[in-house]
């Protein structure tokens, strides 16, 4: 049985962290990518001896490092089948207070970095003729923003918008590409609310919970399977029943 291997941005914590363990459940080798693995290094450490995982330091805005993590991760392993473009930076600027710093840092990472991700891989996983991508979006990218600031919103959006464009081109090759948007999800962002409005916002979620990162993980695992080679350039929102369309 072919081992497939996967590459998480973004993978320390939350959402990213939740998918990643859940690929390492499956028997997926993966590349844990994220600026901070301190933490999750000691968690993995069987995996580690065998073989299953990896760890790099990266900021994914900085074009020559993605390229450089690609390369070990070819060098490693030998092929890269699966990536989650989950690294994001968020923030909560009022739309007049957004610098031109903020602005291009949100960008750089959310929608630069799910950019030059995918388009490093994508030489790979059209030679292997299979190939999937994953782009993690939010709410905040379909609605407008609602406590993220306009420019978190507008980068969601824009790699909704990529999301399309890069599963329209590659389809022919096998490829799939697909955005997830949650919402009301548990991490560790949802543990800074207060909880007066952690339950105000619980009384606008219809199913009347918030979500579970594993939840996130299990949708993320079915696109990425065999059974997800009819379904791409979609979104699929999880967020409780938030947004229906």
């Amino acid at each position: 049985m072919l081992e497939r291997v996967a590459v998480v941005t973004g993978a320390s914590q939350g959402l990213g962290l939740a998918i990643a363990e859940k690929f390492v459940s499956d028997g997926t080798k993966v590349a844990f990518i994220s600026r901070n693995l301190d933490k999750v290094k000691s968690r993995f450490a069987e995996e580690q001896q065998r073989n299953q995982v990896m760890f790099m330091n990266l900021d994914v805005s900085e074009y020559e490092a993605i390229q450089r993590c690609v390369t070990d991760i070819m060098n490693k392993w030998g092929r890269i089948d699966i990536l989650v473009n989950n690294a994001g930076l968020r923030t909560e600027t009022a739309i007049e207070d957004i610098t031109v710093d903020e602005w291009n840092k949100v960008l750089s990472v959310n929608v630069g970095g799910t950019f030059f991700f995918s388009q490093a891989v994508l030489p790979i996983m059209k030679e292997q003729k299979w190939g999937r991508i994953i782009n993690m979006s939010s709410f905040g990218g379909q609605v407008g923003p609602l406590t993220s600031s306009a420019v978190y919103s507008a980068s969601k959006a824009g790699q909704l918008a990529l999301t399309k464009s890069f599963a329209r081109a590659l389809a022919p090759y096998g490829i799939t590409v697909n955005a997830v948007a949650p919402a009301s999800v548990r991490t560790p962002e949802m543990d800074k609310m207060s909880p007066e409005s952690l339950e105000k916002m619980t009384q606008m979620i219809p199913v009347g919970r918030v979500g579970e990162a594993i939840e996130v993980a299990e949708l993320v695992a079915y696109l990425v399977s065999d059974y997800g080679g009819f379904v791409t350039g979609a979104t699929f929102d999880i967020n409780g029943g938030r947004l229906m369309r």
